[in-house]
């Protein structure tokens, strides 16, 4: 069967499709890191040695890998050996804590653990269950892959995949505790690379700068990996690097954070660059203001797609930028297929326009929390009819259009003397002004009200805080206003962007 008539299919597999753009464009780049480029013949025998060696070690359809380090195209292909040995890649987030990375790798109850010097060098100290370190990066902290993998033209046996099979375990985010383990089959992951597919083609050249444990990355990856586009890494995101990489490349499409956008549009030469090769865009993981999203419309070429939802899936919402621009403040309409509601506290359903809790449903829903059989069911919401939601955590209005506009995460909203506060309201204000570069509100405990909204923001040079303050206090009730407002010289955030709240609120009590 060929790519095209894969793709066509109900279901296929996604090594079953990396060997058919080998078949077919053998000597066409697949993937590519500052230091390596494969094509997809290369790929295709790579996946196949490793997978051939994982089963010589016993490794049984089921069993899962634990995969730790930055990013680069062994790292691409230890993922799809792990599937074509018919096992469940264990994406271990190499950004968090020694400790938790750790707990992860042994909440996949892998024997192998495919790392670089980097996690290794996180994991120094810790009790790590995997057994056998395999070193993705030729170093000395585990067995060369070159090395340990099964001699050229080793072939695997084949394993039979179906729909709901194991494909990925991706870890929440979080700073303390040890984080969830996200079960993804294959059918959720053919969902993501059908939904991507109009928007991607073996002409694509995909830049990668977010990790590749991170669902955000994975949203652009499946669907390059699928239609036999080229996908390019990057280890570490800076904004001058990324473009001129991107011009270098011609790359046609990417996924980026808010963050990574503000940090690109903020360069003095951006208009330099050549980007008149990008086709498609796209934002997640984040709030994406809507003046961020204006000026890359105005400035950078192809369009603008922004994508609302959870990496344990329910409903996804896309938001076509450059078609809606009067819809800018919103996250977009739900995706063809997926279904979405607003609930209240006590978990009834709201009618359309109200502001509640979202909830939503689709074809692409986790299995569920690995090993976590309470957390899944804590994430379940049923309608009248029985259908299962997930909730989303989040508070949004969904308008008379179908768009949803979100207010906050639920856990971030304030409750201020029985009022509700959103601290993305007073972020808009603040980061509104010229003096704000960047700007997160949190709540803090307070004996006269409960919780009172505080501040910190990143200011221009010579800016004053206080006047910053009263100026927002001043466009907004007596009930919103700042108490108080704390200047750092950076939030801080996760790997994908995401301003660590927990972080500021800690740092502010201490």
């Amino acid at each position: 069967m060929t790519s095209h008539e894969m793709l066509e299919s109900d279901f296929a597999t996604l090594p079953d499709l990396v060997r058919a753009h080998a078949t077919e464009r053998p000597n066409a780049i697949a993937a590519a890191d500052p230091a390596r480029r494969l094509r997809w013949s290369e790929l295709d025998a790579m996946i196949d040695r490793i997978a051939a060696r994982l089963q010589a070690d016993g490794f049984a359809k089921g069993d899962r890998t634990a995969i730790a380090g930055l990013n680069s195209v062994e790292q691409v292909a230890v993922i799809l050996a792990t599937l074509r040995a018919g096992g469940v890649a264990g994406l271990v987030t190499n950004s968090a804590t020694g400790e938790q990375m750790a707990a992860m790798v042994a909440d996949t109850g892998a024997r192998h653990l495919f790392l670089d010097a980097a996690a290794s060098a996180s994991l120094e100290g810790q009790h790590v269950t995997a057994t056998d370190r395999i070193a993705m990066d030729g170093s000395a902290v585990g067995a060369p892959l070159e090395v340990w993998m099964s001699p050229e033209g080793t072939k695997p046996e084949p394993v039979a995949i179906e729909p709901l099979d194991g494909f990925n375990i991706i870890y929440s985010s979080g700073t303390t505790g040890t984080p969830k383990g996200i079960v993804h089959s294959h059918a959720m992951r053919w969902q993501h690379i059908q939904r991507g597919k109009p928007a991607y083609g073996a002409q694509a050249v995909t830049i990668l700068s977010t990790p590749l444990y991170s669902n955000t990355t994975m949203a652009s990856f499946l669907p390059t990996v699928g239609s036999g586009g080229q996908t390019v890494l990057m280890k570490k995101f800076d904004a001058r690097g990324f473009l001129e990489l991107a011009e270098r490349e011609r790359a046609t499409n990417t996924m980026l954070v808010p963050v990574q956008y503000r940090r690109i549009m903020a360069l003095e030469d951006f208009d330099r660059f050549d980007l008149s090769s990008f086709v498609v865009k796209y934002c997640t993981s984040a709030p994406f203001p809507a003046a961020l999203k204006a000026e890359v419309l105005k400035r950078w070429p192809g369009g603008l797609v922004e994508i609302y939802g959870m990496t344990e899936g329910g409903a996804a919402f896309i938001l076509e930028a450059h078609q809606f621009p009067d819809k800018l403040h919103t996250v977009g309409k739900p995706a063809p297929g997926h279904v979405a509601k607003v609930i209240d506290e006590d978990g009834n359903e709201l009618p359309q326009g109200s502001v509640g809790e979202v909830v939503g449903r689709s074809p692409a829903m986790m299995t569920g929390y690995n090993n976590r059989p309470d957390a899944t069911k804590a994430m379940h919401w049923y309608d009248a009819d029985g259908n299962l939601f997930y909730r989303h955590g989040d508070i949004g209005r969904i308008d008379e259009d179908g768009f949803l506009t979100l207010m906050d995460r639920a856990k971030d909203m304030i409750i201020s003397g029985g009022f509700n506060i959103f601290p993305s309201d007073l972020e808009a204000i603040l980061l509104a002004d010229e003096r704000v570069v960047e700007a997160a509100v949190v709540g803090m405990p307070s004996e006269e009200w409960g919780e009172t909204p505080v501040a910190f923001v990143v200011l221009t040079p010579g800016a004053d805080a206080e006047s910053v303050r009263a100026d927002c206090n001043a466009k907004v009730g007596k009930t919103q206003r700042l108490s108080g407002i704390t200047v750092v010289d950076e939030l801080p955030r996760s790997a994908i962007g995401k301003v660590l709240k927990r972080e500021l609120r800690d740092a502010y009590a201490g």
